[in-house]
């Protein structure tokens, strides 16, 4: 059977499991759209390119399978690229198709014609341009299964226009297995031996987990170690949801803007076990006086990153659910106990720092905490939500006072810190979970890079909400011309923005304003109760500023716990 190579694309994708994609038409795509016309392919027409890259993003980690997106070429294909770079530095799958001029006319500066693969082979984890119909199908599996396996990342595949009209035969295969196996990441059982000795062994010892344990699925099996070997907890920014934010052993975030008791754990801790996590410099702080007296095991799938940025004393290469689940596996069959005087110690310190210095804030006054708003989308969502963010205050503000039980729950840019991130993630996170609220906590800054897409969810009524902290100001931003810049505020105002709720009225959302504390209960239960999208604008403090903070250069012990 002869099919077009817009025929064998949008097969050789559904035969990987794919059936949404999140796109926006051009010129030399138009086959591959002629197609997706003729059949019952779910597409998601965004507004921007940009949007479509996050979408898939936002999708990839509320599922966990891989965001697909397709866009024209030339600046529809450069438009992706700041999302491709944000799914590269959060290790997040998905593929990104993009249209390419006919094979005759590369290198001709024809008209929509850009080198994307060249352009994006430093952000990608592979990239390809197909020059013949008859390797079409194949490159799909291919950019798939590279985008899912090992320490997942996104894949891009160029089409040229010729590439997609012409025709060959086609057999269905299934997903790709014959030539291509997943990489085995079996741990070292030395190394894991030696790992449980030095937990034996050591009187104050620290788990911190990455988005690592999300990506490998191994949240399941980091609550059954923690619960025998009563190890407090610490997660990174990647690693919200892997383990529960209620527990008793939760530490919270540690690093620049983390808990005072996750920094000071972390700095008098005698072990840190370090599970799918990368030691960023948000994290670490000053690197000399990062966890100073501690043996550190670091237990990672992508042997690049460890001794990258931190040495460490054991290193294991694994993903981290085949070395949990080995773990809990030696845990069982060596009858293991923990030192109990010790670790009872060690607990009732990290109890005391809790209570000297958590997360708080000043309640009173008549203008609206930020906090307060975030703390009211838990209580009134019981928890149960799917929780995206901007990049900025918000960011921190949703990290710290939305306590995350599950993984796949808490989406946001953390690597390269993408404004505009929040908006589409959430509607690729609400076509992936239907049955979810999805909320995107956003800044009046961050919420203009992709505010188009209210016309997205409005055609499809896709029921996301969106809650705007709005301080008038690039809050973050502020925040460091404050305490760095002698409250020089240079181009950091931002007052004269539009009116968010006449604005979501005009692409036909509904918008609601809160302006007192007390109008932000009925404010966000009348949101929830609606079944179509919302923007929420809440007028908030504009002094308000993110604490504990970390100074850049200085060691995570020495933190400013606000005014």
């Amino acid at each position: 059977m002869k099919l077009k190579g817009a025929e064998i694309l949008l097969k050789a994708l559904a035969e990987e499991g794919v059936d949404t994609i999140f796109g926006y038409p051009g010129g030399v795509v138009l086959d591959i759209y002629d197609e997706i016309y003729k059949t019952q392919f779910k597409h998601i027409l965004v507004r921007h390119e940009q949007a479509a890259a996050h979408a898939a993003d936002g999708y990839a980690r509320a599922s966990g399978n891989v965001g697909v997106c397709l866009v024209t070429s030339g600046p529809g294909a450069t438009n992706t690229v700041t999302g491709i770079v944000t799914a590269y530095m959060d290790s997040i799958p998905i593929v990104v198709f993009t249209g390419q001029v006919p094979t005759a006319l590369i290198g001709s500066d024809a008209f929509q014609e850009a080198d994307i693969t060249g352009i994006t082979r430093p952000c990608t984890k592979h990239n390809f341009i197909v020059r013949k119909v008859e390797d079409l199908a194949r490159t799909v599996k291919e950019a798939l299964f590279i985008a899912r396996s090992g320490r997942p990342g996104p894949v891009l595949v160029d089409l040229p226009k010729d590439v997609s009209q012409a025709e060959t035969e086609y057999q269905e295969s299934g997903p790709l297995k014959s030539a291509y196996h997943d990489p085995i990441y079996i741990p070292n059982l030395e190394a894991l031996n030696e790992t449980l000795q030095m937990i034996k062994q050591a009187k104050k010892p620290v788990i911190m987990v990455g988005g690592g344990v999300i990506l490998g699925k191994a949240s399941d099996e980091l609550r059954k170690f923690v619960d025998k070997v009563q190890i407090p907890v610490t997660h990174t920014l990647m690693g919200i949801g892997a383990f529960p934010g209620t527990d008793s052993l939760s530490l919270g975030m540690p690093g620049m803007h983390g808990t005072y008791y996750a920094n000071m754990a972390i700095t008098h801790c005698d072990l840190l076990l370090t599970i799918g996590a990368r030691f960023d410099d948000r994290v670490t702080g000053k690197l000399d006086e990062f966890a100073p007296n501690a043996k550190i095991i670091h237990i990672d799938i992508d042997a690049a990153s460890i001794n990258k940025n931190v040495l460490v004393d054991l290193p294991i290469i694994s993903d981290s659910r085949s070395a949990l689940q080995q773990l809990n596996k030696m845990l069982h069959q060596n009858h293991f106990t923990i030192p109990e005087d010790d670790r009872r110690k060690w607990l009732e310190q990290i109890r005391q720092w809790k209570e000297y210095a958590p997360l708080s804030y000043h309640r009173e006054g008549e203008k609206i905490k930020p906090q307060y708003v975030i703390e009211m989308l838990y209580k009134l969502t019981k928890g149960d939500a799917i929780i995206t963010t901007e990049v900025g205050q918000n960011q921190m503000w949703a990290a710290q006072f939305y306590l995350f039980n599950q993984p796949n729950t808490f989406l946001s840019s953390g690597g390269l810190g993408t404004m505009g991130y929040g908006f589409p993630a959430a509607i690729g996170a609400q076509v992936a979970r239907p049955d979810k609220t999805v909320i995107d906590i956003a800044g009046d800054g961050s919420i203009q890079m992709n505010i188009q897409e209210l016309a997205t969810v409005v055609n499809y009524n896709i029921p996301v909400k969106v809650a705007i902290l709005n301080n008038g100001f690039l809050g973050m931003v502020r925040q460091w011309q404050e305490i760095f810049y002698g409250e020089r505020y240079s181009h950091t105002n931002i007052s004269q923005i539009p009116d968010f709720v006449r604005l979501a009225e005009a692409y036909g959302a509904v918008g609601l304003r809160a302006t007192k504390p007390e109008e932000v209960i009925p404010l966000i239960e009348e949101a929830l109760n609606i079944p179509g999208p919302v923007v929420m604008d809440f007028a908030v403090d504009p002094q308000e500023g993110v604490y504990p903070m970390v100074k850049p250069g200085s060691p995570i012990s020495d933190m400013d716990l606000g005014k």
